[in-house]
């Protein structure tokens, strides 16, 4: 039989996986194309940014990778980019996730939106460098706005709806034991 922390391990990477189908098919349905309209939020980024954080043994790194890399690839974007720096901004907040557990939420808020915005910087560098064609920054700016506005909403759904909530300090042994 399967312990308790496996299955909640596989449950909420089963969970992230729906979430991001659901993302998708929504960004794959033609609803108002009409130019101007204000981006909305990354929604799968502000999950995997509010599980990293409260419990990252929830979240593997590869799953992250490959969600991002097929959304890439099914968004028609330049692959590999945006994976990369979602992987090494959710890797940064999972390094700190310790120093966050017993912090307010507007520090954790803080550092999610500092990491959002290298993350945006570091994806238009990395494009620039390759000449490659990006989205205006402005747009690229919006959604970067919307998400961070968006985030205290995904973590309200994920900590009192979901019951995604912080370790404690005695969790940490069995968390690590377990991986």
């Amino acid at each position: 039989m399967t312990d308790r922390l496996t299955l909640m391990r596989w449950l909420f990477s089963m969970a992230l996986i729906v979430i991001a189908a659901v993302v998708l098919f929504a960004r794959l349905l033609p609803i108002d194309l009409t130019p101007g309209r204000v981006p909305g939020p990354d929604i799968l980024l502000a999950f995997t940014f509010a599980w990293v954080l409260r419990r990252p043994d929830y979240v593997p790194v590869l799953l992250v990778a490959i969600l991002f890399f097929l959304m890439d690839m099914l968004l028609m974007r330049v692959p590999g980019v945006w994976p990369l720096m979602v992987v090494a901004g959710s890797e940064f907040l999972r390094r700190r996730e310790t120093g966050l557990r017993e912090q307010h939420f507007l520090v954790e808020w803080g550092m999610v939106v500092m990491t959002l915005l290298v993350m945006l910087i570091g994806q238009r560098l990395l494009l620039t460098v390759f000449f490659v064609d990006q989205v205006p920054f402005g747009r690229a700016f919006m959604q970067f706005i919307s998400t961070a506005v968006a985030y205290p909403l995904i973590v309200f759904v994920s900590v009192f709806l979901l019951g995604v909530e912080k370790l404690q300090p005695g969790d940490d042994a069995i968390a690590r034991q377990a991986s």
